[in-house]
């Protein structure tokens, strides 16, 4: 079953991968437009290779103007094709890069932020618990939730 699976996580990487790379994105887009205008051109033997490209370029931004459309099945189905890979999976990801940069938080703390907060943390966990030691209260050993004020005065030992 794993290996079922192998061709469509590659493909999902690449997806990833070309999501989080806008030049590439675009690279993507434009081999994209060339490779169906040239298929375009092959199939529908009375276009040229410009009016293909153009077809290909209007076919893909789902414009279809109608000027030139494919009368064979083969380039109908490349125009099937064409059109929902751009929907469903260029224009997506082109949108969702975009989407991703405005909505950066510029608050969220860096790695190595987070890192020293972390080792800042360990720091105070060993004096509280050098405190706690000294002063004979019991700590809890999860990293849960204080207990209610209430519930504090029982664990404390009398001087």
């Amino acid at each position: 079953m794993h290996v079922l699976f192998t061709p469509f996580r590659r493909l999902y990487r690449g997806i990833v991968w070309l999501a989080n790379s806008p030049g590439t994105l675009i690279l993507a887009y434009a081999i994209l437009i060339v490779v169906c205008g040239v298929l375009y051109h092959f199939l529908e033997q009375k276009a040229s290779i410009g009016d293909a490209i153009w077809w290909a370029v209007v076919t893909a931004s789902t414009v279809g103007y109608g000027d030139i459309s494919p009368e064979t099945w083969e380039a109908r189905v490349l125009a099937g094709l064409l059109i929902s890979l751009m929907v469903l999976v260029v224009i997506p990801l082109i949108t969702a890069h975009f989407a991703s940069k405005l909505i950066v938080d510029t608050d969220a703390f860096r790695h190595e932020e987070q890192e020293e907060l972390k080792n800042n943390l360990r720091r105070v966990r060993v004096l509280l618990e050098a405190i706690a030691e000294r002063e004979g209260i019991t700590l809890p050993d999860s990293a849960g939730p204080p207990a209610a004020p209430s519930d504090q005065s029982g664990s404390r030992r009398p001087h």
